[in-house]
């Protein structure tokens, strides 16, 4: 079975000193809203300069006969009484969004912009304050909650030809694993206008994207004008997490890689699989201990955990 490597991958930091250095921002939180504008400037500057055909809207396009891959996220989890009023405002900005991407065509050699898709969320557009990821912190803030759909979109696009020219994971984990049903490290970041979600579709096919939502879920279906070739398996190694005795302040992080099977449709024969991305993020909760692995300031294990063994895969996700 072959192994392909994508062009670039996330650093997955395995010695310490590159494990415990602290971004700029965080070491000066004052210069976080000037590296804000710097970046939003660039991205501006790459839009108008870069050339591309970007997807867009096509409401009007009946939908295409083959369907890709469809996925469904609950729209809300429980939290403490104050938390539900930002679930509730995400779910009207959940609305407002997906609006946005629903019938968007992605044609041979056109690009998909999450971030120019959906557009800035503002309050004059109809968003509301929902809980947002932001410089390794859950804060309340005007258009909370949208990286739910990204979370979605990317992993419908990881079960197709279509390749991921962008995507960023968020820096911290802010929730355990209760209930989760996509594996940890496929979700993204999503930063008006420069952290972003940005697919290209390099084949012959042309792909449609519908995303609304119901009672309880937030849905999506990708749909191709055609037969695709390969179905794909999506899975979660090498799970850790890990923890550095005498940092001044205790940190842990959570690790894993995240892999794709190609299978062939004919034949259901695995054909391939390749590292999609490393992940490494801060954990915001108690851990789970038996699971954790104590280095030392050398990056040597203090032990090893009762629980299953370091390095050992998470249960496998299968694609529909």
């Amino acid at each position: 079975m072959a192994v392909l490597q994508p062009a670039a991958l996330g650093a997955h930091p395995r010695d310490v000193q590159t494990l415990t250095r602290r971004r700029l921002a965080e070491r000066h939180p004052w210069l976080y809203p000037v590296a804000v504008k710097v970046h939003q400037t660039r991205r501006y500057l790459a839009w108008l300069t870069s050339g591309t055909s970007w997807a867009t809207r096509a409401q009007s396009t009946p939908d295409l006969p083959v369907r890709v891959k469809k996925h469904g996220s609950l729209l809300l989890r429980e939290l403490s009484p104050d938390e539900m009023v930002l679930q509730h405002n995400k779910v009207v900005n959940l609305r407002l969004a997906s609006a946005r991407t629903h019938g968007v065509l992605i044609r041979p050699g056109e690009t998909f912009s999450f971030n120019r898709l959906v557009g800035n969320c503002t309050r004059r557009k109809g968003y509301v304050v929902g809980m947002r990821l932001s410089n390794g912190d859950a804060t309340a803030g005007v258009g909370g909650g949208i990286c739910q759909l990204a979370n979605l979109l990317h992993w419908m696009f990881l079960h197709s030809p279509l390749t991921i020219v962008e995507r960023s994971e968020h820096s911290f984990d802010p929730f355990p694993d209760k209930q989760r049903v996509l594996p940890w490290g496929v979700g993204c970041s999503i930063v008006w206008n420069y952290v972003d979600l940005v697919v290209r579709n390099d084949t012959d096919v042309t792909f449609q994207v519908h995303t609304w939502l119901d009672d309880k879920h937030l849905r999506g279906e990708l749909r191709a004008d055609r037969p695709v070739e390969h179905s794909y398996r999506v899975e979660a190694r090498g799970e850790e997490f890990v923890r550095v005795r005498g940092e001044a302040t205790e940190r842990t992080w959570r690790r894993n890689e995240i892999w794709r099977t190609l299978i062939d449709r004919r034949t259901g024969i695995a054909v391939g699989e390749e590292l999609v991305k490393r992940n490494c993020a801060v954990v915001k909760y108690p851990p789970p201990e038996h699971l954790v692995v104590d280095l030392d300031q050398d990056g040597r294990p203090l032990g090893q955990p009762l629980g299953r063994p370091l390095g050992q895969p998470a249960a496998q996700l299968a694609a529909g």
